[in-house]
C-alpha cells in the first residue's frame, strides 16, 4: 500500500495547467496570459484539482516562459483565489538550462516543484502531423528541433535542483518517464538527498519514454513497490490520448492522478477539451465511479507531508 490508512480512498488529482509542450496554435483554450492561467488554475481546484502545477509564458507569443518574473502576475493570485498546492515546474522546457528552470521555484518557495528525474530523448516532433500551421515562428521550430533533443537531467541538475530548493522546505513531485529514472531516485534516496514520502508522478506516452501500454503502467508500479515499498506516494500522468485510460488504471491500482492541457488537448477522440476544469470534472467522476474520493488540498498536505501553503514566499 501507498497511502496512509487515514486517507485510504482519498486520490490526489494533480492538474497541470499549461506546461511548455502544447502551442497556442493547437488549440485556442490553451491558457497563455496571466489572467488566463488564474482563471483556468481556480476552476480546476474548484473542479476537485488538489494540486495545480504551473508554468508561466510569454502573455503575446504563447511561448514558455521560465523567469521568475513570468510567474509573478498570477502566483499570488491564484494562492488567494483557492486553498489548492502550488507547485510551480523546475522542468521548464527541454531548451532551458538547469540555472533557468529552477530560478521560480529558488524564488518562490512552493509547497511542491516538479523535478524530472534522468536525461533522456523528447520527441514533439510527431505532432507535425497533424498541426500544419502555425501562428508563431516559434511554435513549428519547437517541434521539429526535438528531432535532434536530448532533455538534460544529469546527476549533477538533479542535485542541483535538490540543493537550491530542499532548503526552502519544498517537497517535490518526482517526475519518472522510464524506469530508470526511478533508480535514479532511489540512488538520491541512499545519499540522503531526498526523504520520504516520495511523490512519484509516472509519466507514460511521450515519445522517448516508457509507453502508455497497461502493462507498462504496470511495470512502472512494480518497480516503485519494489524500491520504495510504503515510502512513496504514486501518480500517473498519460500524454494526449492516453490521459484518462491510464488515470483510470491508476487510480483503481490505488495511485494518484494528474490531468490538465499540459500533458493533453483533449477530452474524447478527436474532441479538444475546452478548459482544464472539463478534464479534472471527468477523471473526478472516473474516480468516484470507482468508489473512491477526491482527496482535498489539505488531505494532499498530509498525505505528501507539505509544510502549508502559509509558508511559501509568494
Amino acid at each position: 500500500m501507498t497511502q496512509p490508512t487515514a486517507h485510504s480512498g482519498k486520490v490526489i488529482i494533480t492538474c497541470a495547467i499549461t506546461g511548455a509542450i502544447h502551442t497556442p496554435s493547437m488549440t485556442p483554450h490553451l491558457p497563455i496570459t496571466p489572467d488566463e492561467i488564474t482563471t483556468e488554475a481556480i476552476a480546476a481546484a474548484e473542479a476537485g484539482a488538489a494540486i495545480l502545477h504551473l508554468h508561466a509564458r510569454h502573455p503575446e507569443t504563447g511561448q514558455p516562459d521560465q523567469t521568475p518574473e513570468g510567474f509573478a502576475p498570477f502566483l499570488p493570485r491564484i494562492k488567494q483565489g483557492t486553498n489548492a498546492v502550488i507547485n510551480i515546474t523546475t522542468g521548464g522546457s527541454p531548451y532551458m538550462s538547469v540555472d533557468e528552470r529552477a530560478a521560480p521555484a529558488a524564488q518562490y518557495q512552493p509547497e511542491v516543484a516538479s523535478l524530472n528525474m534522468g536525461s533522456m530523448n523528447f520527441g514533439l516532433y510527431p505532432m507535425l502531423k497533424r498541426f500544419k500551421e502555425f501562428k508563431f515562428d516559434w511554435e513549428r521550430a519547437h517541434l521539429e528541433g526535438s528531432r535532434d533533443l536530448v532533455f538534460r537531467n544529469s546527476f549533477q541538475d538533479i542535485a542541483y535542483v535538490l540543493k537550491t530548493c530542499y532548503g526552502n522546505g519544498t517537497r517535490f513531485e518526482f517526475e519518472c518517464y522510464d524506469t530508470s529514472h526511478l533508480y535514479n531516485l532511489a540512488h538520491f534516496a541512499d545519499r540522503g538527498l531526498v526523504k520520504a514520502p516520495f511523490f512519484v508522478q509516472s509519466v507514460f506516452g511521450l515519445l522517448g519514454g516508457i509507453g502508455a501500454h497497461p502493462e507498462d503502467v504496470m511495470h512502472m508500479k512494480r518497480t516503485a513497490d519494489r524500491l520504495f515499498g510504503s515510502d512513496y506516494r504514486w501518480s500517473v500522468l498519460g500524454a494526449g490520448a492516453n490521459q484518462l485510460r491510464v488515470a483510470a488504471q491508476a487510480a483503481a491500482l490505488g495511485g494518484n492522478v494528474r490531468v490538465g492541457l499540459e500533458d493533453s488537448i483533449w477530452i474524447g477522440k478527436g474532441q479538444l477539451a475546452a478548459s482544464n476544469a472539463e478534464q479534472v470534472t471527468k477523471v473526478r467522476q472516473i474516480i468516484e465511479g470507482l468508489g473512491l474520493a477526491v482527496a482535498t488540498p489539505d488531505e494532499a498536505r498530509d498525505i505528501l507531508a507539505l509544510k502549508g501553503g502559509d509558508q511559501v514566499a509568494f
